[in-house]
This record gives structure tokens, sequence and C-alpha cells, in this order.
């Protein structure tokens, strides 16, 4: 997201442009960029905020998703004087947003074209600002990976540098499976043109090149085609010529061409420091004490800011209480949840409501029991079926009697249902259909309803039954548990409706006891067995696994079952039907830590069902044996068990074989 600057107006809304977007209210454009769409909003206490919505069509990858998440994450961890704090940030979002501090001034980019280079003390103060919030950034384990013209903002008090760690979660700064390079030309180190690497390094030649234009108005490896650039950053020798001589020293070791070489951040920010310690002293009266690096940049700062944009006021209304900043444990997508950073109203009028990344427990049962949560809620439920409250089991009476949705927390629910049911349909292709009030709810009996028709032939549909059920389960379990466990809800239940016939109730489960969301089919009591035989991989893992690895173990094992999957399906290429033999563009391999699966899925997405399922056998053995040799090998250090093999079908992916490693006897042939 860039050159979000001060242009001297917040420019006019667009059609369609958000009137909110969490608890800010948007009062125009700030700009945008290839990241997304930067707005103007206003805190309900006034505050001039940036609100930056991703693009749809990145929101739609499972891998920006998941990317996203954990750097929002990250980056609410850092705080510095030269960077613009993170506020807020919704994963969940149909188009996931991340909210800063609005601070007025142009970027770089924009003084530079407009004005020319930085000069003087001025241009030291840059230097030794900008190394010191990548130092900030660096010490709690960030990566910025986006250092550019582009996101540094010149404010009236010194420099602000914005985007750590979200712009590489959007434009994917890197060496991707597919070996294409993406980023901007000039800005992108030596390794990573090499090997896709990233990291402080890499942000430490960013700077320098940064530091080099801001005094010069000139990257120093020049413009052009990006084959060209990329050779002069790997080969030549980088265009200094201009920049003052006790710069040019620590800018050009940061611009070496192994990583090793170059000067941490914390080393540079020093240096830049004392350099302009000595600055300082020709701007200043000599006898003048700072003991702040900040004091010191404010000192000798003499940049133009131009026009601040004219915000609209807040339109004049009584004010809500609103919580402060919170970790929301809920990112709904393909109805799984991961933790984001999220500014959340009080909803109660007053104080605030924290909710952690693990499922928080449901309400004490009223006798005081020690027994497990789920089993608590199982029992609470039986005793108020018993005691008349909860008039015996779901019926049509009793999804007669439910309601739509009312309140915050009962609108999340249904939509999530509603969005995740309908992606799972559309990959079952077995005629469900759902209406828009198809989820109700009855708060006195602790259940949801989801009701649905088939518009196709009812036969074979007992297994699509059993699919949607499940969903329906984890759906729950992730948005309530996680999001509103507040809620007083612990049941689901599924009414099929028919023409020419009373709705009939097709299910009727416990989400909270039914910890691994299996049907009755998978196990008689309708109780979860053993936690490793019942598991399945899911969207959320594949997201993670879709992130590059930087371990070496699970580069080389991954590298490994690569190869080895690739030479066999080239081999099977009569059986498979394929019309050309497969190659890394193909094939990706990578790896959940929070799952301990090891995922392959093909985007080949030829191949007819049987195909699939033939490929599918082959491949899962061989991920199977990559893992069990890595474990026999490197023993409990080793924390990868499960592997899961997926095929691209449609707009996402299917899983067609998954399993747990025992001994390379245990594995699919």
């Amino acid at each position: 997201m860039s050159e979000t600057g001060s242009s001297g107006r917040v420019q006019p809304a667009h059609a369609g442009d958000p009137s909110r977007i969490g608890p800010y209210r948007i009062i125009g454009r700030l700009g945008a960029g290839g990241m997304g769409t930067v707005h103007a909003g206003v805190a309900p206490d006034g505050m001039r905020v940036a609100v930056k919505v991703i693009h749809p069509a990145q929101a739609q990858e499972p891998e920006f998703r998941a990317r996203f998440r954990r750097e929002v994450e990250l980056s609410s961890r850092v705080t510095d004087a030269y960077l613009i704090p993170l506020l807020a940030a919704d994963a969940n979002a149909e188009n996931p947003w991340l909210a800063t501090v609005y601070v007025p001034g142009p970027t770089l980019n924009q003084h530079v074209l407009a004005r020319g280079p930085l000069t003087g003390a001025s241009l030291y103060a840059f230097a030794a600002a900008t190394a010191q919030a990548l130092a900030a950034v660096h010490a709690v384990g960030v990566v910025h990976r986006d250092v550019k013209p582009q996101n540094v903002i010149l404010t009236p008090s010194g420099p602000r540098v914005l985007d750590f760690g979200i712009a590489h979660a959007a434009d994917g700064t890197s060496v991707t499976r597919t070996g294409v390079m993406t980023g901007t030309p000039g800005w992108i180190s030596p390794e990573q043109y090499r090997t896709g690497a990233t990291g402080p390094a890499g942000d430490m030649f960013a700077w320098a090149a940064l530091t080099a234009y801001a005094g010069t108005g000139r990257t120093p490896f020049g413009n052009g085609a990006p084959d060209v650039v990329a050779f002069r950053v790997m080969s030549g020798d980088p265009d200094l010529e201009g920049l003052p001589a006790p710069l040019r020293g620590i800018v050009q070791r940061a611009l070496a061409k192994e990583a090793g070489d170059r000067p941490t951040a914390a080393d540079a920010a020093q240096e830049c420091v004392e350099l302009l310690a000595s600055q300082v002293t020709q701007v200043v009266r000599a006898d003048t004490l700072f003991t702040r690096a900040e004091d010191m940049v404010t000192a000798v700062w003499d940049i133009p800011t131009g026009n601040d944009p004219v915000w609209p006021p807040p339109v004049g209304r009584p004010r809500r209480p609103w919580a402060g900043m919170v970790v929301v444990a809920a990112a709904v997508i393909g109805g799984l949840a991961g933790g984001v950073v999220a500014l959340m109203p009080d909803k109660t009028g007053g104080g605030s409501h924290r909710t952690s990344n693990t499922a928080s427990a449901p309400p004490a049962s009223p006798t005081g029991s020690t027994q497990s949560p789920a089993a608590s809620a199982k029992a609470t439920t039986a005793a108020q079926r018993k005691q008349g409250t909860i008039d015996g089991p779901a019926s049509a009476e009793s999804w007669a009697e439910a309601r739509t949705a009312q309140g915050a927390g009962e609108h999340d629910v249904a939509r999530a249902v509603l969005h995740d049911q309908g992606v799972l349909v559309q990959e079952l292709g077995d005629g469900f259909d759902f209406s828009p009030k198809a989820v109700r709810f009855h708060a006195s009996r602790r259940e949801v309803y989801l009701s649905y028709r088939l518009s196709s032939d009812e036969q074979g549909t007992m297994y699509a039954e059993t699919e949607v059920a499940g969903l329906m389960c984890q759906t729950l379990r992730d948005v309530v548990l996680r999001l509103h466990p507040d809620l007083p809800y612990r049941s689901y239940v599924m009414v099929k409706e028919a023409s020419g016939h009373d709705p009939q109730v097709t299910w009727d489960d416990d989400f909270l006891a039914n910890t691994q969301c299996t049907s009755a089919a998978d196990n008689d009591t309708g109780q979860a067995s053993d936690a490793g035989q019942n598991w399945e991989p899911d969207q959320q893992g594949l997201g993670e696994a879709m992130i590059p690895s930087t371990d070496r173990d699970e580069i080389k094992v991954a590298d490994g079952a690569a190869r080895r999957i690739v030479e066999r399906t080239n081999a099977m290429s009569a059986a498979l039907g394929t019309d050309r033999l497969l190659g890394n563009q193909d094939l990706k391999v990578g790896f959940d830590p929070g799952g301990s699966t090891m995922y392959v899925w093909s985007e080949y997405g030829t191949w007819n069902q049987k195909q699939v399922e033939t490929w599918a056998d082959m491949t899962a053995g061989e991920a199977c044996r990559a893992l069990v040799k890595q474990k026999d090998s490197a023993g409990d250090a080793w924390p990868y068990s499960r592997y899961a093999v997926a095929e691209i079908g449609g707009s996402s992916y299917m899983m067609i074989r998954w399993g747990t490693i025992g001994t390379l006897a245990d594995c699919p042939a």
C-alpha cells in the first residue's frame, strides 16, 4: 500500500466505498495502491486514522489470509518513535483491513519528485531515524520486507516508516514456489533475487538504497527493465555520487552483495546517530545538550510538509464508549478462526471484553462441577431438558419457534454459517439450497438451526448431509466459542424442508461436546474418539502451508518429496492422461506448524475423479515416506507427523488423501 502521504486534500469517496469500517467512520480516500485502498477515517473520539482495505482479489487467496493474520499479529508488537503504529485490524472481514494513526506529510517519493533530494542535517536525521525504526522492527522478530520511498512519510517532526510486515503479505516480495519474482526492482536484495531469502539483512540493503535515494534523488542501481536492474543489483557497483562522504561509508557497507557483510539495523542506527550529532553542533548552539536521538532529529529536521488535507469534521452525535485494543481470536475463513488485533465496540456500554486465541470455556455448570467444559455443558443441557427448561429433543415445532439473528454476535454466526455452507455445497454439487434466513436461533434451548432444501434428486445425498453437518459443527465451534463465547448456544440442528412434506429434523448434535465434529456414522456414540484418528486437514492449515518456509529441514524434505512426486507423476502420464510433463509450477509442498502437517497440493486441475484419486494415492505414499524418513533421522526434533494431499477444484482446494505416519511399512504403496 503505497503513496498514502498528503496530497493537499482528502479525496471524495468513490461509489461503493463503505461508510464505516470497524469503529471508524469513513469520510473519503487518501490514496490507493497495489495492495488496496487507503480510506480517511475518524475514530469515535475524533482521532484521524488511515484505514487500508485489501483488494477483493487478494482477499480470496488462502495464502494471503494466513499471512495477513500472521503479519498483523507480529506488527502489533512493534512500537517506535519513527514507526506508524497499528491501531486495529480485522482479517475476518470480506476484504481484510487495518487501521493506523494518520500522520500528515508527503512520502519520500513525493517529496523527492516535487522538491528534490534531502540535504544537510535533515539527510543525516533521515538515515538515523529510519535505521532506528528498522532496528525496532527487527528487535521483536519482524522483517519489514518492503522498505522503499513510498513507505516512508516525512512528517513535520521527522520520517515515519509504515507498512512494516503488512506490505509483504500482499505484494509477496519474494521468490514464490513457482519461481516467479514479484516486488519493486531496485529495492530487492541480491540474495532475494538469487534464492528468495528475506530477512533483516535484506531490509538493510533496502535501507541503504533508500538513504542513497533520499540524498541523491536516484536509485543506486538505476532504473530500467526488471531483469536489467536485477543484474546490476547482483553484480554491479552502486552509484553513490553526490551522497555526503560520512554517510557514504555506512551506505556502501549496507549494500554489500553478501548478507553477512552488512551491518545490523541497530549498528547502522548507532553510527548514523553519531554522524547526526556532529551535524547538530553545526545547526544549533554548541552548548545545547540532547540526550535522545529523537530530540536531535527534531532539532535539525527542516522539510516542508506541504498542505495537510482538510478533513470534514465529525458529525456531532452522542459518543458511545468503546473498548480499547483487544485480541480477537476469529478470522472466519472457510469456517476456521485465527487471531487478529481488532478494535471492538463494548456492546454493554462500559468496560471491554477480551478474548484469547484459544477456545473460551462456557459458563460454569450450576452444580459447580469440576468436569470438562464439554461434559459440563452437555450435562447442563440434559438437566435442563429433564427439568422442563428445554422440552424434549429438537423438532419441527421448536424450529418454528426459533427466530432470525438478533444482535451483532448472532449476525456474525449467521453470516459465517451461510458463507461456509455456500462454499461447501458448490464443491459437493448435491443441490443444497439455503435461504438468506436459513439460520435461526432458539436462545432458551441453546440451539442454532440450519434449514435447507434439496433442489435435485435426493439419491446419494446422505454423504453430503453429513459433510454439511460436520461443517456446521466446525463453524459454530470457531465462531461461538472463540469470537462470541458469551452467546448461550451449544447445539446445532439441521432441518430439511420439502414441498408437500412437513419439515424434518435430520441432525441434532452438541457442537461443544463433539470436539472433532465427527458424525454418528464415524462414532456410534456421537462422541469424538481418539483425536489422531479423527483428524482431518483443513483450508486454514493449507493456507499456513502456502507461506514459504525458511526452515532448512522443512525445505529439504519438501524439495525431496516434490522431486519424487513429480518424477512418479510423469512416469504415470499414460494412466493419468496427462498431456504434458508436470513441473514445479504444478506441484507445491508446504508445512502447517500448528497442525504438525505437511501439505502437498496440485494445481494441474485437468484430471478426472479417478485420475485424481490415482495420483493422490501415489502422492500420499511419497509424502508419508518422506516424513517417516525424516522422523527416523531427526527423532523428536522433527515435529511433523501428518500429511495431506489436495487438488485444485474450481476456486478452492479439495482434500483428497490424508493420514498420520507410523513406519515405512504403514505408508500407502
